[in-house]
């Protein structure tokens, strides 16, 4: 699959989801949400799934299957905890498969042999959405899988060019994005850094 620029993650509030997709820089979106209400968890994802599909954007399902399917989503993100790799590629035929592998370079290796459709290395930088997570090297993003890399963690406008440069495929984004006075604007920053050829 091809997976490259700037993939959004949804903040707590979703108001401001619409000017993201609206700038036309998104390359994938994903709906992470904390609450345990199901229901409004459907309502959201339901929601955003017609937005993306208004825009051309493939919405990604975080850390639930069950969700990404009764809604028809683009594909489903797993962590380390969040459920089998090959079980949800078996559920999932034909749709997006990512996976968290962290700072480990054999947690991707397993994922691709597993189904994933790209893998996602991080925090690269210190990030106030996940203060505790484990720093990834640089380096990972140099290595070929054969799927495409995303960089998570601390990324902003000012960074991203350096992560482009190592290899970084895609740069999943929260509060740099979401934060911004005009968040049309900065995702469209984050699109000039794919467009530049920094790679």
């Amino acid at each position: 699959m091809r997976l490259r620029g700037l993939y959004a993650i949804t903040p707590d509030r979703l108001e401001r989801v619409a000017e993201a997709l609206g700038s036309g820089a998104l390359c994938a979106l994903q709906y992470r949400s904390k609450s345990a209400d199901r229901a409004r968890r459907r309502d959201e994802a339901s929601m955003l799934a017609h937005m993306c599909r208004a825009h051309g954007v493939p919405l990604i399902i975080n850390d639930d299957v069950d969700l990404a399917v009764a809604i028809g989503a683009e594909g489903v993100h797993l962590g380390r905890d969040d459920g089998d790799l090959a079980a949800a590629r078996a559920r999932l035929p034909g749709r997006i498969l990512g996976a968290s592998c962290y700072d480990r370079l054999e947690l991707a290796e397993r994922a691709v042999a597993a189904g994933a459709d790209y893998v996602a290395f991080g925090a690269v930088y210190a990030s106030a959405t996940k203060p505790g997570a484990v720093r990834a090297p640089l380096s990972l993003f140099g290595r070929d899988l054969g799927v495409p890399k995303v960089a998570i963690g601390g990324i902003t406008a000012e960074n991203a060019a350096s992560l482009v440069a190592a290899g970084a495929d895609a740069l999943a984004v929260v509060s740099d994005l979401f934060d911004a006075p005009d968040v049309a604007a900065r995702a469209r920053e984050y699109a000039k850094v794919f467009a530049h050829g920094l790679a």
